[in-house]
């Protein structure tokens, strides 16, 4: 584990925190809405190709990136979690040994809800960590919460708008490809929980 991940540790690294995460996915209303769907649909018309998502968490977005999609996670008990879904899913030190980690090994990365979590140099030194395993000109897709969902979680330590997160793309060595507000209009923001920046990248 790297140091910037270590920083990050406390607050989301154990098992209460993969309860919480459970609990607001679990609510029966969303269940029965599929309150995904649009995230779902958000995610699969980027046609990432295969994918590494990096935080995957429980496996939220990993179950929606296709054939092919890795997650890696620092919480034990996520990781865990997505398994049992079925789905492709490590720790960071068993990650850095599967066969999933070698040069080029995929198309874009996705970092969902990871950004806030982190002070910005810690942020690109976890990204810049992931980079060696993306191909060249792949992309990059940096997704955080806006007003409202920043505000939802004691663990966030940083708002990352459009402008943060481009300044990282750019830290990183990519080229801004679109930003955009998801699923409203950026006004909705300091409204609706689930709002959220989504920041496409490309590598060179």
């Amino acid at each position: 584990m790297s140091r910037a991940e270590q920083d990050t540790a406390a607050g989301t690294e154990g098992e209460d925190y993969t309860q919480r995460l459970q609990r607001l996915g679990g609510a029966r209303w969303k269940q029965v809405l599929d309150v995904q769907a649009p995230y779902r649909w958000n995610l699969q018309r980027l046609d990432l190709g295969r994918t590494l998502d990096v935080g995957c968490g429980l496996g939220r977005n990993l179950a929606n990136l296709g054939e092919g999609a890795v997650g890696v996670d620092h919480n034990p008990t996520s990781v865990a979690h997505a398994r049992a879904a079925g789905l492709e899913a490590y720790t960071i030190e068993e990650f850095h040994q599967s066969p999933h980690a070698r040069p080029g090994a995929f198309d874009a990365l996705l970092a969902a809800h990871l950004l806030e979590h982190l002070p910005a140099d810690a942020a690109l030194e976890v990204i810049s960590s992931y980079l060696p395993f993306l191909r060249s000109g792949g992309t990059a897709v940096f997704i955080t919460p806006q007003e409202r969902g920043y505000a939802s979680d004691a663990t966030h330590v940083r708002f990352v708008g459009f402008d943060e997160a481009a300044q990282a793309a750019r830290d990183l060595g990519m080229t801004v490809v679109k930003q955009y507000s998801f699923p409203f209009p950026r006004s909705m923001g300091k409204v609706f929980t689930y709002n959220e920046f989504v920041t496409v990248a490309q590598l060179p």
